[in-house]
């Protein structure tokens, strides 16, 4: 996985790249914990993701709940066709906020 955290006015966005499994979801974890804990909303895109697994999907879900539990906005971007699978098969395309562009994202707030 190859990471890039860039900040917006309101928001950082969280570009992700490659496989994130087993090996990188701890680091997937503490950069959107991390981000989220500096009072910001977070726009992560997938654009460029390869492959995820459960516990990649485990570090997703929990930065989804310490957003709401915040109340701050939280969303995917771009997700590819294989992780778009992924969050097909367990449903989570209809918890997660799914954005095409940035523009979408920032007329949330």
């Amino acid at each position: 996985m190859k990471s890039n955290i860039r900040s917006e006015n309101d928001f950082d966005v969280l570009e992700l790249s490659g496989e994130i499994d087993l090996h990188y979801s701890p680091e997937l974890r503490e950069l959107i914990l991390g981000s989220l804990k500096g009072g910001k909303a977070l726009l992560i895109d997938m654009s460029d993701v390869g492959y995820i697994d459960s516990s990649a999907i485990a570090s997703l879900v929990e930065g989804f709940q310490t957003a709401k539990s915040t109340n701050l906005e939280y969303g995917l971007l771009s997700i590819s066709h294989p992780a778009l699978q992924v969050l097909t098969l367990t449903r989570l395309d209809q918890v997660f906020s799914l954005y095409d562009n940035v523009e979408q994202f920032q007329s949330q707030f």
